[in-house]
C-alpha cells in the first residue's frame, strides 16, 4: 500500500513554494528568476527586490550615490515589504521566486531576515557565475542597475564565502537562461526533498 497523503514526499513541480535566488549583480538573478515564474505548470510570482525598491521615487536612495543610513533603511523595507508579499502569494497557494545580492558575511541582514519575513520553508540557492561573465553581463545594463566594475569585482569577491556554506550553489557561466532554469528546477526539487540547513 502506498503511503498516506501526508507523509508522501512533496512533488516539486505542484508544491507552492518560496525560492530566494541568491547572487552577486550580473549573475542573472533577475533573468532567471522571470523565466522560471513564467515557464512553472503552477501558479508562481517573481518579486524583485529591486523593482520594490524603486517603488520610491521621490527621495530613493540610490546606494551608487553612496551606502547611507537611507539606502540600508530603503532597502531593509523593501526586502520586508517582498517577504510579507511572497507570504501572502504562499498563503494563498501561489509559489514565488525572490531575487537578492546577499552576503554570506552579514546573516543577520541577509537570510536571517529573509527567513524571519518570508518563514522557515524558504529555500535559498546561489546563482554565482565568473566574475568574467558578471562584469560581462553588467556592462550591458543601464541606469542604476549598472554598477562600477570594482564594485562588481568586490559584491563578487564577497560572494564566494557561499561555498562551504551547505547552500546548494549554481555556476551558470557557461548556461542560457533556460538551462539554468532547468538547473534551478532540479535543485528545488531537491531541496525541496531534504531542505538545506542554514
Amino acid at each position: 500500500p502506498s503511503p498516506p497523503a501526508d507523509t508522501a514526499a512533496p512533488d516539486a513541480a505542484h508544491t507552492a513554494v518560496a525560492v530566494l535566488l541568491i547572487g552577486p549583480a550580473g549573475a542573472g538573478k533577475t533573468s532567471v528568476a522571470r523565466h522560471w515564474a513564467d515557464t512553472r505548470r503552477v501558479p508562481t510570482a517573481h518579486i524583485s527586490l529591486d523593482d520594490v525598491r524603486e517603488w520610491v521615487r521621490a527621495g530613493f536612495a540610490d546606494p551608487q550615490a553612496g551606502w547611507n543610513d537611507h539606502s540600508e533603511a530603503q532597502y531593509r523595507l523593501a526586502r520586508r515589504t517582498c517577504g510579507f508579499a511572497a507570504r501572502n502569494f504562499l498563503a494563498n497557494g501561489i509559489s514565488c521566486i525572490l531575487d537578492d545580492a546577499v552576503f554570506p558575511d552579514r546573516p543577520v541582514v541577509g537570510l536571517g531576515g529573509w527567513k524571519r519575513h518570508v518563514g522557515p520553508g524558504l529555500l535559498p540557492i546561489v546563482l554565482l557565475p565568473g566574475l568574467e561573465i558578471v562584469l560581462e553581463r553588467n556592462a550591458r545594463r543601464s541606469g542604476n542597475r549598472r554598477l562600477s566594475d570594482e564594485e562588481v569585482a568586490r559584491i563578487h569577491g564577497r560572494m564566494a564565502g557561499w561555498y562551504g556554506s551547505g547552500l546548494p550553489i549554481i555556476d551558470n557561466s557557461q548556461h542560457d537562461v533556460a538551462t539554468t532554469v532547468r538547473v534551478l528546477d532540479d535543485v528545488v526539487a531537491r531541496s525541496i526533498a531534504s531542505p538545506p540547513t542554514w
